[in-house]
């Protein structure tokens, strides 16, 4: 495995309310020098949620994704607020998304979107046992909740809505540790 690069200095970018860029010079063990950037969270990362309404069925939301102009289907998800750990940030997001909370939590893995640009984190948290339970949300809109069995994971990535990696990724996860295949 190649020696990683020596981080020389790094130096802020124009800021925005959800995001830095930092700029970031690096040395290679072959003594090549280069500028980076990397955009930085505000924030403590995110969570992202797998509710599982019963032993075969996910709930999914119908958000808006300004990104790319459309709505998207997805799992719920949102920022870590500060003093929140993962666990509550999740149940948090999941009473205010879909209108449920949980009894059992647990976290499957943590993702990254870009990690040669990006130093984002999302927390993938299974939510099972759920039970009826709303908290107002920041969401311009009321989101859509779709139920959708995990045995039909295969039609849903044909689905025109369905294009995030975290969700799929999570939801094939989350199915995976369900069938006793795969243990955080």
């Amino acid at each position: 495995m190649p020696k990683p690069p020596r981080i020389l200095a790094t130096r802020p970018a124009p800021a925005t309310s959800f995001l830095r860029i930092e700029q970031v010079d690096l040395e290679f063990s072959n003594g090549v020098r280069c500028t980076f950037e990397r955009m930085l969270p505000s924030g403590l990362g995110a969570v992202m949620i797998v509710p599982m309404l019963d032993a075969e069925t996910v709930l999914l939301v119908r958000e808006y994704a300004v990104g790319v102009e459309r709505y998207e289907l997805g799992l719920p998800k949102g920022r870590i607020e500060p003093g929140e750990s993962i666990e509550a940030g999740a149940g948090r997001e999941m009473q205010e998304e879909v209108g449920y909370g949980a009894r059992r939590l647990l976290r499957l893995t943590t993702l990254t979107l870009s990690p040669a640009y990006m130093t984002h984190r999302t927390h993938v948290v299974l939510a099972q046992d759920l039970y009826p339970r709303r908290l107002p949300g920041d969401e311009p809109e009321p989101l859509e909740v779709v139920p959708w069995k995990l045995a039909e994971l295969h039609t849903l990535l044909g689905h025109a809505e369905v294009s995030e990696g975290r969700s799929i990724a999570a939801l094939f996860m989350a199915r995976e540790h369900l069938a006793g295949r795969y243990s955080p």
